[in-house]
């Protein structure tokens, strides 16, 4: 049976593993990172986003800041890509500028099928589209200002 030590280092390695490996979380800095100020953090991993976005030729990048609206990141941004090819792409470079330049591992869903990806940050959620699926969905429109319809 192990000791009370055994088991305390246990849990605190386990609470170390699970703190960063959360999306949006940087790798190094564990619980430190939880209880950092995000907000200039925020602001510069926005600016690396859509620069990279546009550098990789996304085209109609809007982003929206949730700040007030939600409690799920600071800001949405969305973009097109012409091609699956291409959605995988930017989402592949992405993913992997936001951790070689924030230690960022962020969390990725649909790279697959290319149609719609989703890469979360933490601060910010970013969904690239290809454009048929980005209008079947209109995804902008649900956060956009002035947009809200009676029902």
């Amino acid at each position: 049976m192990p000791g009370v030590g055994a088991l305390s280092t246990q849990f605190k390695e386990d609470n170390e593993l699970s703190l960063s490996t959360a999306a949006g979380i940087p790798a190094k800095a564990g619980a430190a990172a939880m209880t950092a100020q995000p907000t200039a953090t925020s602001e510069r991993l926005l600016a690396a986003v859509l620069k990279s976005l546009d550098d990789d030729k996304g085209e109609d990048i809007v982003q929206i800041n949730l700040r007030g609206k939600s409690e799920m990141g600071d800001y949405m941004v969305i973009a097109s890509g012409r091609s699956t090819r291409q959605v995988t792409a930017m989402a592949e470079k992405l993913a992997d500028k936001i951790k070689q330049e924030f230690g960022i591992i962020s969390k990725t869903e649909g790279k697959d099928t290319g149609d719609w990806v989703l890469i979360d940050t933490g601060d910010i959620i970013v969904h690239i589209f290809r454009p048929e699926v980005r209008e079947f969905y209109q995804l902008e429109k649900m956060w956009q200002p002035g947009t809200a319809t009676a029902v």
